[in-house]
């Protein structure tokens, strides 16, 4: 479909009919005119000789009906006549003339209900985009809804149920056939508006095939997925009707400027466009997008068998935590309502169980551990879990995150940034740091917050509804998410965090001021401090026993700067003493890929061997920072 205006096709094709009306009302209504003009003080006479177009506003009605305000710009020679002499001006008064019309009738029923001297006044109380594009805010989502299931579907409304996609579409009046309508899965459903002949793909002879359907057929793809993990056919079929209900009218508009036009093809296509240069067809997208997972899971209903499950879970698995039992809720959700697991997240956050949030995360192959935090913490497009790609570019590139990270008072654990105490922070059978359980049921009291966004050049479909809850990245999903450092409230209260790391700060400095001058005497020092052994030390730093008692007992012996890194990291120091111990070594960190990896690694002790770290710098994902086109 490509974008045609009404207000286009009004001036183009109701011009005369426009003129007439307003010449007719003028015959009657000339001496009550509201016209400001030096020479013409009593209106006698006021002849129309054009009329310009300079808006419509549309107000969606019943069926196929509008109703629309047309203002026109009227070109008017006014005239008052006396005994003395006659006088005459121009004036250009605007009007507004109220119309109805019928687009399957192709407006040939077009009439003129009022006419009146426009006051700027104008609501709609349905109003339809130039497009005639149904004008839906995100905040109106749930009552657009609403009012699609008290018409077609009430039953749903009133009690938790499965609602059935087929006989939902039966009760709309379409049908719908099981269809593979392109050979690369790159149309997923096509809802046809007309009687037509249409091209599908035959899997069995491997060619296009034409077939001819009714009007009302929707057409659906068995193989092909509705954003991978937002479901399949159950949620393509209830899309297409959405598109039925709402978007006829956008399509009969359509059909005024190209008659051979006949359905509409739900692509999967790539990037992500701003509301300002959306078509008409993004935003119809964006509407099916949004009201089918509404309509599948209505708001009440849905919040109602929730509740009951959250109930009934807290009690088999004797917890009142709420984040303890979201993952087997949100599953039984999903199975309940026959949507997916994504759907049914996504829709919990929207009831208002932001818990949800911190459920079915999955980060660098590897799945975060549920966690909770207070209710207005995040907003929908922020995140507590980073990729270790955002976390090596992020403490690199922005300042403020540097300096705060490089205190010391932050280490970067099970994806999140989290403050460096006992508290939150606690090594596993493994010997790994780990989040205590603590920190993960209060994880907006430790841990840092990130903005959260869909990498542009992510190639899927209908990212808009996607990003609703962006939190959700699923281990199959292909699409490439980027987190930014914010300064929100939460990350400004490092002065109060940091009282519970101050204790250990004095014990920092205590030991960086009684440092020796050399190395070898500096590193048997800290050694020491950290009460370990050479062989213990040799296990934690992946070197042999042997390179340990050299850096000890050699004052001569030159180690390279990997060698000293990861004795740093074997040590498991803070950041002042692992840059102090390097500085001793006679090395210092630039700006190149592999040192800013180094600065990573000492200043948030990953808890990864440098050749994991290395394989990560390398990979496609580590690639992707340079499209942030920042210089390191």
């Amino acid at each position: 479909m490509q974008d045609h205006s009404f207000k286009d096709y009004v001036a183009n094709h109701l011009y005369n009919e426009l003129f007439t009306a307003l010449s007719n009302f003028l015959e009657e209504n000339h001496g009550n005119l509201h016209v400001v003009s030096q020479h013409v003080t009593a209106i006698d006479e006021a002849k129309l000789s054009d009329i310009e177009i300079k808006g419509v506003y549309i107000d969606n009605q019943p069926g196929m009906k509008i109703a629309f305000d047309v203002l026109v710009e009227a070109q008017l020679e006014i005239s008052e006549y006396d005994r003395h002499t006659d006088r005459n001006d121009d004036a250009y008064p605007w009007f507004k003339i109220s119309c109805t019309g019928d687009l399957s009738h192709n407006l040939d029923d077009f009439s003129t209900n009022a006419i009146e001297e426009y006051n700027c006044k104008d609501k709609q109380q349905h109003p339809m985009s130039d497009s005639l594009v149904l004008i839906i805010r995100k905040d109106q989502l749930e009552k657009v809804a609403t009012d699609f299931l008290q018409r077609h579907y009430p039953e749903a409304l009133a009690t938790p149920m499965s609602l059935s996609p087929v006989d939902l579409a039966d009760r709309m009046g379409l049908s719908v056939d099981l269809k593979t309508i392109t050979s690369d899965f790159s149309v997923f459903g096509q809802i046809c508006f007309a009687d037509c002949d249409t091209e599908y793909y035959d899997e069995d002879t491997d060619s296009i095939k034409t077939i001819h359907v009714n009007k009302g057929t929707i057409l659906v793809n068995p193989n092909a997925f509705f954003l991978r993990s937002l479901g399949a056919v159950n949620n393509t079929v209830i899309h297409e009707c959405v598109h039925w209900d709402l978007h006829r009218k956008a399509f009969e508009l359509e059909r005024l400027y190209n008659k051979e036009l006949t359905h509409i093809r739900c692509q999967v296509v790539g990037g992500i466009k701003k509301d300002n240069i959306r078509t008409a067809t993004d935003w119809m997208e964006w509407q099916a997008n949004s009201l089918a997972p509404r309509i599948q899971m209505p708001f009440t209903p849905f919040k109602q068998k929730a509740d009951a499950l959250i109930k009934e879970y807290q009690k088999e698995l004797h917890t009142k935590e709420l984040i303890d039992v979201m993952e087997p809720v949100i599953d039984a959700l999903a199975t309940f309502f026959c949507v997916s697991r994504c759907a049914a997240k996504i829709r919990m956050v929207d009831v208002g169980y932001e818990e949800a949030m911190g459920v079915f995360i999955y980060i660098d192959d590897q799945y975060v551990k549920p966690h909770a935090f207070k209710k207005g913490s995040l907003t929908k497009n922020q995140t507590f879990s980073i990729s270790m790609r955002d976390a090596l570019f992020e403490s690199s590139v922005n300042p403020t995150l540097r300096a705060t990270l490089e205190q010391g008072t932050y280490l970067f654990v099970d994806s999140h940034f989290c403050i460096n105490s006992p508290q939150y922070i606690e090594n596993d059978e493994n010997g790994q740091p780990t989040l205590t359980k603590y920190a993960q049921h209060h994880i907006d009291e430790c841990c840092l917050i990130f903005d959260l966004s869909v990498h542009p050049s992510t190639n899927a479909y209908g990212k808009q509804f996607y990003t609703e809850c962006v939190l959700f990245r699923d281990a199959s999903s292909d699409i490439i998410f980027e987190a930014a450092y914010v300064l929100s409230k939460n990350n400004l209260t490092i002065e109060e965090h940091a009282k519970l790391v101050q204790a250990c700060n004095d014990e920092i400095h205590r030991v960086l001021s009684s440092l020796p001058h050399d190395f070898s005497d500096a590193f048997v020092a800290l050694t020491n401090w950290r009460d370990i052994s050479v062989e213990k030390l040799a296990e934690e730093s992946r070197l042999d026993a042997r390179t340990i008692r050299r850096l000890r007992n050699e004052p001569d012996y030159t180690a390279t700067k990997e060698t000293i890194v990861a004795v740093c990291i074997g040590l498991h120091l803070p950041p002042p003493l692992n840059f102090k111990l390097l500085a001793k070594a006679g090395y210092c960190l630039s700006n190149t890929p592999l040192d800013l990896m180094y600065h990573f690694l000492l200043t948030y002790k990953w808890p990864y061997s440098l050749d994991i770290c290395n394989k990560y710098l390398t990979s496609q994902k580590m690639k992707l920072l340079g499209k942030k086109n920042k210089k390191f």
